[in-house]
């Protein structure tokens, strides 16, 4: 599995979940995450299929976050697992139509601990205060999360705060590829937004 750039969780934008789908299709994001955290069920679900409809047949994979339940029944890509979720070996046991089981870590030991579990991928975060979790993990900062994500075995997404203005130390930090939620899905143009970050990335590489 290859991550690379701008990886975007879609949380709650003031544009439509739809938009922002599009927009990541548009701009050739390669990775694509829906977490709709307090939302029914229903709406989850009713959500994710509408984003995999958009995504289907594109470059950008479709996660949906913490359900594998959701994701297997929307015909998602794969499923981004939290330490208090289904575990990832008996997630891919049960779900064997899923074929990407990404992993969070929060710290070192957490990312030295999904060795035994084999995860596709890891995101590493947060690498900044963020207000996006009701109960926020503890902040890494850039230089622990490049410690982290150099040691890691698995391509890494780095998240948490992520914005323009952080990009030059997330990429010092040896990040290959980041996740934004607010600095898209808080911003009425959402193409444009990516592109902003798209660019800003590839000027720094």
């Amino acid at each position: 599995m290859t991550l690379s750039g701008l990886c975007l969780v879609v949380t709650d934008p003031i544009t439509s979940y739809e938009a922002v789908a599009e927009a990541a299709v548009k701009a050739g994001l390669c990775y694509l995450q829906l977490r709709m955290k307090r939302a029914p069920r229903a709406d989850i679900l009713a959500t994710a299929k509408r984003l995999r409809a958009i995504t289907r047949g594109t470059d950008t994979i479709f996660i949906v976050n913490d359900d594998p339940v959701l994701a297997a029944e929307s015909e998602a890509d794969g499923v981004h697992l939290g330490q208090g979720d289904m575990s990832l070996p008996e997630a891919r046991a049960a779900f064997p139509t899923l074929r990407l089981f990404g992993l969070s870590t929060h710290s070192f030991e957490q990312m030295r601990a999904a060795e035994a579990v084999s995860p596709d991928y890891i995101g590493v975060g947060p690498l900044y205060t963020t207000p996006t979790k009701a109960i926020p993990d503890p902040t890494l900062g850039p230089d622990e999360a490049g410690r982290i994500i150099r040691a890691a075995p698995w391509p890494t997404i780095a998240i948490g705060g992520i914005d323009e203005a952080r990009l030059p130390a997330v990429a010092a930090a040896g990040a290959t590829a980041f996740a934004v939620v607010r600095a898209v899905c808080r911003d009425p143009n959402p193409y444009d937004a990516i592109r902003r970050l798209q660019d800003r990335w590839a000027a720094l590489h």
